[in-house]
């Protein structure tokens, strides 16, 4: 059943394909493409997520992280959004995302990488202009980060798409049918 006011939000770890998949989903859909860094990057006035970040620390990220959901996704209908790796974890996040995808506002897809997949995908992306969120670096605190988070976007999600092994293009397609189109 797909209800075509309902708008698709992608969430996931680094390297999970978000923003590339959203952009291919929103022009296959013809639908508008968030990025969840970029409002929050706006909000703060800085020219990056590496620059805010180092600004305001992630507690003052994560706030304005939560404010750009609540104002600019949630509720925004037709759109594809996606989140920041740690969107759930802001403040109230989880508990918006949740009552969003309870009433049919958005159709929230967990984009799950196993640690040995996000790292291969970081590597070739070049991970260096992402903040740590645990001091030790990025490509060190995959493992880590994924077992922090992996259950929480689980519970979260209305569907889990695994990416290890698919293509762009065959998960661009799955997620224009998740999303109706």
């Amino acid at each position: 059943m797909s209800d075509i006011r309902r708008g698709l939000v992608l969430m996931g770890l680094r390297g999970s394909g978000k923003s590339t998949l959203g952009r291919l989903v929103a022009g296959r859909l013809g639908w508008p493409f968030v990025d969840l860094d970029d409002v929050t990057v706006g909000l703060l006035g800085g020219p990056g997520v590496p620059e805010v970040w180092s600004r305001v620390g992630e507690a003052g990220f994560r706030e304005a992280e939560a404010l750009g959901l609540a104002e600019r996704v949630l509720g925004a209908g037709r759109q594809v959004v996606a989140l920041g790796g740690g969107t759930p974890t802001a403040p109230g996040a989880a508990e918006m995302l949740r009552a969003a995808v309870g009433d049919g506002r958005i159709e929230l897809v967990y984009l799950r990488g196993t640690p040995a997949t996000l790292r291969e995908r970081l590597e070739a992306q070049g991970a260096g202009d992402r903040p740590s969120l645990t001091g030790r670096g990025t490509l060190a605190e995959i493992e880590s980060v994924f077992a922090a988070r992996d259950e929480l976007y689980r519970g979260l999600a209305s569907r889990v798409v695994e990416i290890g092994g698919e293509s762009v293009e065959s998960l661009t397609a799955l997620l224009v049918s998740v999303a109706g189109g």
